[in-house]
């Protein structure tokens, strides 16, 4: 990983990382280090990408040959599915309004409160905006013609699994957020919001190499879709490096440490969002995180027979997507 770039996203990271978990100030080595992995996994996924995109004839990349890369995870092609779908929502009211349909008064007429019920002939049905499955090329439906009609109640494997990380996600920030105050809560949701491509098009262009990684104009998709893996490379090195460091105290706490025994009871003392920093609120550190990414990229034992060439395990090993 090469440092000789200037960060460009700190304050993003920062946000990011607290929303998954960090609750201390990281230092900007630590912000850095972190910038420079989620560059190296960005211009990784351009690079296969464009492959892809090259076996198929094609000189652009689409958003079929992002998600291809990340098909072993189905809980993330679960959450990108579901926030592709509701972007496509989105779009879709808004081309509506745009249009004249759909405004204001139609939404207040629902919510009258007279109980007039109109007649057929005074109201004209309109469509509602549904959110729409994504479908991906290799799904099996893809294969026929004829498509089996959705169930509302219908949930496949991956939308299980997503809604078990969710959920479990979900309980650890509302953990996190139970004795905040309006204003701390506040500050929590915009760092929710913290994004490396929202209203930064350009400058994410430039630091993920399009024109150099590979020659094709990403469209808004591709964007949003880089946008939303670049949120979850972030969250998913600060939990594991957090798991790293809360190892590490533990440890020091085991091995009969008064001093360190001392910081971790203040670390796990309830404290405001705002109060002043504490001796045991120490951050995440740079070898925190150079661990947790050693960790990400080790390879599975049940993965390694697949990597067997002649009986020898290559000397290079291909860069696992965080």
């Amino acid at each position: 990983m090469s440092s000789d770039r200037n960060p460009k996203y700190r304050q993003e990271i920062q946000q990011m990382m607290f929303v998954s978990g960090e609750t201390a100030e990281p230092a900007q080595e630590t912000t850095t280090l972190i910038e420079e992995i989620t560059r190296q996994q960005v211009i990784e996924i351009l690079t296969r990408s464009t492959a892809l995109a090259t076996r198929r004839g094609v000189r652009s990349i689409s958003t079929d040959d992002l998600i291809f890369l990340i098909r072993h995870d189905r809980a993330k092609v679960s959450r990108l599915r579901t926030f592709l779908s509701w972007k496509d929502v989105r779009k879709n009211v808004k081309d509506s309004d745009d249009k004249g349909g759909g405004d204001a008064a139609d939404f207040a007429a629902a919510d009258d409160a007279a109980g007039v019920v109109a007649g057929p002939q005074d109201v004209a049905p309109k469509p509602k905006n549904k959110r729409a499955k994504v479908g991906l090329a290799w799904d099996v439906n893809s294969f026929y013609s004829v498509q089996v009609p959705e169930r509302e109640d219908e949930e496949d494997e991956e939308e299980e699994e997503q809604n078990y990380a969710t959920l479990q996600r979900l309980a650890a920030a509302d953990e996190r957020t139970r004795h905040m105050t309006r204003e701390e809560y506040v500050f929590w949701s915009e760092c929710r919001q913290a994004s490396f491509t929202y209203r930064k098009s350009k400058r994410f262009r430039e630091w993920a190499g399009f024109g150099i990684v590979t020659e094709s104009k990403p469209n808004d998709d591709i964007v949003d879709i880089l946008g939303f893996l670049t949120f979850e490379i972030v969250q998913t090195l600060t939990e594991e490096a957090l798991k790293v460091k809360e190892r590490e105290d533990n440890e020091k706490h085991r091995r009969g440490g008064a001093e360190a025994g001392e910081n971790l009871k203040k670390r796990k003392r309830e404290t405001g969002l705002f109060d002043p920093p504490e001796e045991g609120r120490t951050p995440i550190e740079p070898r925190h995180v150079r661990e947790a990414y050693r960790k990400l990229q080790a390879t599975p034992q049940k993965a390694v027979a697949m990597l067997l060439h002649n009986g020898r395990v290559p000397h290079r090993i291909p860069l696992a997507l965080i």
